[in-house]
């Protein structure tokens, strides 16, 4: 969840609680396309191209591996907008478009950071299962193209419901005349339609979501309550039918951002571990392409209170997660994933058109560059 306020509530109801996963567990092995253990960032202030172009420099002293960035184009009349905004919808946008993007990327000397994602959404989602999908998978391959061509590792791809219900069977436009098998095969379809066109714009593709298969099956009381009556029920027939399609060493990698709400219980992490890898193949349409193409991620919020305190961007020690007690939970998260942990900020900034972070109080970062140094050992 990026680009706007996020709400404890809209999580809850998809079955998160704050407790009910195992306390611990084994761990089982990890699925080919694992590698070293990289932190990635993408909270506020997400860079677009511009910014990276200027800024990398900053960016790179940062204790990153990477970050979420997202494309920008110049408006015909007046002022610039996010692609990332736009992309699920009727308009299908143009290479010329987004050209200044590339520019940027081609001109930008990485380091440091080579595990960048650039990143789509599902907005303004305006457009039914059973609508004319041309425009969304224009944009789809367009989004691939230009992550391959910009050299980032692949697609931050954001199937959070910002804007309309799209996974949300109950409130599609046909729902009162086609049953849930209905919407559920078409949905399957389109996921299929848009990992190919995912695939032809960036072959052997890697997709970070911040939803997957584990935020239905959560929603769902662990296949308990009808996926036709979850806010997320039509995810899982689409993500079934990426899997369908996802050929080569193309992966999604299950981002799993209800890691967010852990609240310093790192026992959590391998517990959702065997949960995204054991536990919920009964909303699984393709096991077998889910054992082999999915991988297991987490998404951590630094400068989340449960106690609704604000965030102290001077003294750490204040804050919920203090730097040591932040610094213990990446490393448990860091452990239980394959690859990939984000990490999701509000107040703060990592980088800044200053040139300095803003509201980062010092052990942060210190922190975050032993966590990932333990990982990488």
């Amino acid at each position: 969840m990026s680009g706007r306020g996020v709400s404890r509530r809209d999580l809850l109801r998809l079955g998160l609680g704050m407790g009910g996963l195992l306390p611990g567990c084994a761990m089982i092995p990890r699925p080919a396309g694992g590698g070293a253990k990289k932190l990635i960032q993408f909270g506020f202030g997400e860079p677009d191209t511009a910014f990276m172009r200027r800024h990398i420099a900053q960016m790179e002293r940062s204790p990153f591996d990477g970050c979420v960035f997202h494309l920008a184009y110049k408006k015909q009349d007046v002022g610039h907008g996010d692609f990332l905004w736009e992309t699920w919808s009727r308009r299908a946008f143009t290479d010329a478009e987004l050209e200044p993007a590339l520019v940027d990327l081609r001109a930008t000397t990485f380091r440091r950071f080579t595990h960048n994602f650039l990143r789509i959404c599902t907005v303004p989602g305006d457009v039914d299962w059973f609508d004319d999908f041309t425009a969304i998978l224009a944009n789809a391959n367009l989004v691939a193209r230009f992550a391959r061509e910009g050299r980032a590792v692949g697609i931050l791809f954001d199937t959070e419901q910002y804007n309309a219900p799209l996974f949300d069977y109950r409130k599609q436009r046909d729902a009162g005349t086609k049953s849930w098998d209905v919407y559920a095969a078409q949905a399957r379809r389109r996921g299929r339609e848009v990992m190919d066109a995912f695939q032809h714009g960036y072959p052997d593709v890697t997709i970070l979501l911040t939803f997957a298969h584990s935020a239905t099956w959560r929603e769902s009381r662990g296949g308990a309550k009808p996926l036709a009556e979850c806010e997320y029920g039509l995810l899982a027939p689409f993500l079934d039918g990426m899997l369908d399609a996802a050929a080569g060493d193309s992966r999604l990698v299950d981002g799993y951002e209800l890691a967010y709400f852990h609240n310093k219980d790192t026992a959590k992490f391998a517990a959702v571990r065997r949960m995204i890898r054991e536990e919920l193949f009964s909303i699984v349409a393709n096991p077998v392409a889910y054992r082999r193409r999915v991988s297991v991620s987490f998404g951590l919020w630094m400068d989340y209170d449960p106690t609704g305190r604000d965030w102290n961007g001077t003294d750490g020690s204040w804050n919920y997660y203090t730097p040591a007690e932040f610094e213990a939970s990446v490393r448990a998260a860091l452990e239980a994933a394959d690859e990939y942990v984000w990490i999701y900020n509000q107040a703060p900034r990592w980088w800044s058109s200053e040139g300095t972070p803003l509201n980062l109080p010092e052990g942060y970062a210190e922190a975050l560059g032993r966590a990932r140094q333990g990982a990488t050992r």
